[in-house]
């Protein structure tokens, strides 16, 4: 019995892996919006009541496609901040930053579904919360470390968004001060804006080497979070 159940599970794990690349391929070609359960079925040769014992909705499997998106992109940065753990608090940034945007440029597809315009009708749920976070976690990690060996250059709170950061500095980052939680909200926003232009293609005819106008960008989030120039 234990080698019939072994075999069905590999078996469900094949034909779930065959749905999911399908589904990616009729993203690629059609847009998050009209994916179809239906569609993928059909291109499969499956029955669509097949396919429903493996994903019950067409929400399910989109969120199955994020989970794996944010999951891909969080394992590039943190295997880039494994490599780079004997450099510098500023080497370790700008490798991060770098994986995320090489990971978004080999896969923009998959980023356009987690970064892009919200899929209409689908609400994300709790399950993607984790996995969306792992590329934060790892730029967070790098600047609580740096806070704890050699400190921070932060600039000076404003007195107007101290509330915000204060709250920002209790949910998400208790053990760094509201001035770093802050710059880590606005870095990150600009980061994945950043890439968001390179990949959909909006530094077309204005952004030509785009190599170094990245590295030079991730330099000065680095300068905005507050790790020291040399570390």
């Amino acid at each position: 019995m234990s080698t019939i159940r072994g075999a069905r599970a590999r078996a469900r794990i094949e034909v779930t892996a065959a749905i999911k690349d399908e589904a990616r391929r009729q993203l690629a070609a059609d847009g998050a919006a009209k994916l179809s359960l239906r569609a993928v079925a059909r291109e499969l040769g499956m029955v669509s009541s097949a396919l429903y014992r493996y994903f019950p909705s067409r929400d399910d499997l989109l969120t199955a496609l994020i989970v794996d998106a944010y999951d891909a992109v969080g394992e590039a940065a943190e295997t880039a901040l494994a490599k780079a753990a004997r450099s510098g608090r500023r080497a370790q940034w700008a490798a991060v930053c770098a994986a995320a945007r090489t990971w978004a440029l080999a896969h923009p597809h998959e980023y356009a579904l987690i970064y892009g315009s919200p899929v209409p009708g689908y609400t994300a749920p709790q399950d993607t919360v984790v996995p969306a976070s792992r590329v934060a976690l790892v730029l967070i990690s790098i600047v609580r470390d740096a806070h704890r060996a050699e400190g921070l250059a932060l600039a000076p709170l404003p007195e107007a968004v101290r509330p915000e950061a204060e709250r920002l500095a209790a949910d998400i980052t208790p053990e760094l001060p509201p001035a770093a939680a802050l710059a880590l909200a606005t870095v990150w926003a600009q980061l994945f804006g950043v890439i968001s232009f390179e990949v959909f293609g909006q530094f077309h005819r204005v952004v030509e080497d785009r190599d170094a106008f990245f590295a030079q960008t991730a330099e000065g989030l680095a300068q905005s979070v507050g790790l020291l120039r040399g570390e």
